[in-house]
């Protein structure tokens, strides 16, 4: 006597395929924010590892405070005075964060070059796994507290507010050395935003101008942004599911949303500047002093 074998039935099979479908529905949400999770981790320890520079440097250079940029003396890249020391090389007038590699021994650039100013960083822990692409070191996807910490950008040959002593500092877990940054882009509305170009130059492209993060809180007399005439102000970039990572000057790293650290945002998008609102930012985890100060006035 034979046995009937018994086979699915089109229904028993929908039926079947649908739980996997319901299944997976469930347990792709969770895959994506795992990820997520891994990029903002990835991005923290890159943070965490170079700011560690930051304090090598103040060692050797009698306790002031890494500088934005090194200025730039006359004759461009025909004077080798422009040309700094990063560790592997020289590079024509290095941005803050090159410099601060150069002490743990994470260089930027595979090759340093004295005639090019908008190299791309080669090293892994100079990207943010959620912003891969931002590499060139103009437009990075780090900015620095560069107006309380060093900025060594000059009007009639004065500095904005450089040098700047570690020793000034009061409180090294409650100010900010470095956060993912927007760049200009931050001080537009969301619609007028344009998309991140490696070697744009464009107020509105995101990333524009990055590697210089202003505070939350500026006045009609300090510097913002680029520093050119018409910039919008800079702010962190909550690229990590709203939040942003964020390196404090002792080292620790937190990650949370840009009003935690200050900013305020308008309900087009775009970071509050000059705007009054009810609720006004503050300066408070930038100043270095624990206090709601103003960031330098520009000299005059």
């Amino acid at each position: 006597m034979y046995l009937r074998k018994r086979a699915f039935t089109l229904i028993e099979l929908l039926v079947v395929i649908a739980i996997i479908a319901l299944l997976v529905s469930i347990l792709l949400p969770s895959l994506s924010k795992a990820r997520e999770m891994a990029k903002s981790a990835v991005c923290s320890s890159n943070l965490r590892q170079l700011s560690q520079g930051w304090h090598l440097y103040a060692d050797e250079f009698r306790d002031v405070s890494v500088p934005m940029r090194y200025s730039g003396a006359p004759g461009g890249i025909q004077n080798p005075a422009n040309s700094y020391q990063i560790g592997n090389g020289k590079k024509y007038r290095p941005r803050w964060i090159a410099t601060m590699g150069k002490y743990v021994g994470l260089f930027p650039f595979s090759q340093p070059s004295t005639t090019d100013e908008r190299q791309e960083y080669d090293g892994k822990v100079y990207q943010c796994p959620a912003a891969s692409d931002w590499t060139d070191e103009r437009n990075h996807a780090y900015g620095y507290n560069y107006q309380f910490l060093g900025n060594s950008r000059q009007t009639k040959g004065r500095y904005h507010n450089f040098p700047v002593n570690r020793t000034l500092i009061r409180n090294f877990a409650e100010t900010v050395l470095a956060a993912d940054a927007l760049g200009t882009a931050a001080g537009l509305p969301r619609r007028e935003r344009r998309e991140y170009s490696n070697d744009g130059k464009h107020f509105a492209e995101m990333g524009n101008h990055s590697y210089s993060l202003d505070p939350p809180r500026l006045t009609d007399r300090s510097d913002r942004g680029s520093g050119d005439t018409g910039s919008p102000r800079t702010a962190v970039a909550p690229r990590h599911g709203g939040r942003a990572n964020v390196i404090f000057c002792d080292g620790h790293s937190e990650t949370n949303t840009p009003e935690k650290f200050g900013y305020r945002v308008l309900p087009d998008g775009a970071f509050v500047d000059l705007q009054v609102v009810e609720d006004p930012p503050t300066n408070r985890f930038f100043s270095g002093t624990g206090r709601d100060d103003d960031p330098p006035d520009l000299p005059r």
